[in-house]
């Protein structure tokens, strides 16, 4: 099978051109396209396709009231103005799908079960990635994304995840971005200050 590429074009949609988004335009996202995205990032892979990540896509006016009240003074703006606000949690107990996901080895679902330290770092780590393939997701189908870690955490997961099993990682806007509210670009490390190879 022959290498195939994205072109340049579709690599400056998704990371090249593509800026974290702080004002919205007044254009709703439809379920369908709520549905396509997370049909896309499902693919990624997680360790023992384990896909800890649980998404509430909020999009109700009083949804988004509940977590405007739940993040930073800077950040809420964004929330109630935003056509989605994407809540990227993760299932504490997500070991009781391994079983589903990694059938070859049903038994790794105790690798987890039996260890609350390597079940929590292993369920918010692979939501992380997760929530990276949302983004790339997102952006592959047209949408913007604006990431945000300005919220506090206790009172999203009381607001939202009641029951306790899931934890809120981070959340990230979605929709059809204002060019008037992107700040310059940043400055990226270069491959010298990042990267080494051994």
């Amino acid at each position: 099978m022959s290498q195939e590429f994205l072109s340049d074009h579709d690599l400056d949609l998704i990371f090249r051109n593509a800026r974290s988004q702080n004002k919205w335009q007044d254009k709703p996202v439809s379920e369908v396209t709520l549905r396509a995205v997370y049909d896309l990032l499902r693919w990624g892979p997680t360790s023992a396709n384990c896909s800890p990540a649980r998404f509430l896509f909020v999009t109700t006016p009083a949804a988004k009231e509940k977590l405007a009240a739940c993040v930073s003074a800077t950040n809420a703006p964004k929330v109630l103005s935003a056509p989605v606000t994407a809540i990227i949690g993760y299932d504490t107990k997500f070991y009781d799908r391994i079983p589903e996901l990694f059938p070859h080895n049903p038994g790794a679902r105790d690798w987890f079960a039996g260890n609350a330290a390597l079940a929590t770092e292993t369920a918010f780590r692979n939501s992380s990635l997760q929530g990276a393939y949302l983004i790339i997701a997102a952006r592959s189908l047209g949408l913007d994304c604006g990431p945000m870690s300005g919220f506090d955490a206790d009172k999203v997961n009381e607001a939202f995840f009641a029951d306790g099993q899931i934890k809120a990682n981070f959340i990230c806007g979605l929709g059809y971005g204002d060019s008037a509210g992107v700040f310059p670009r940043l400055p990226r490390l270069s491959f010298t200050d990042a990267c080494s190879i051994a």
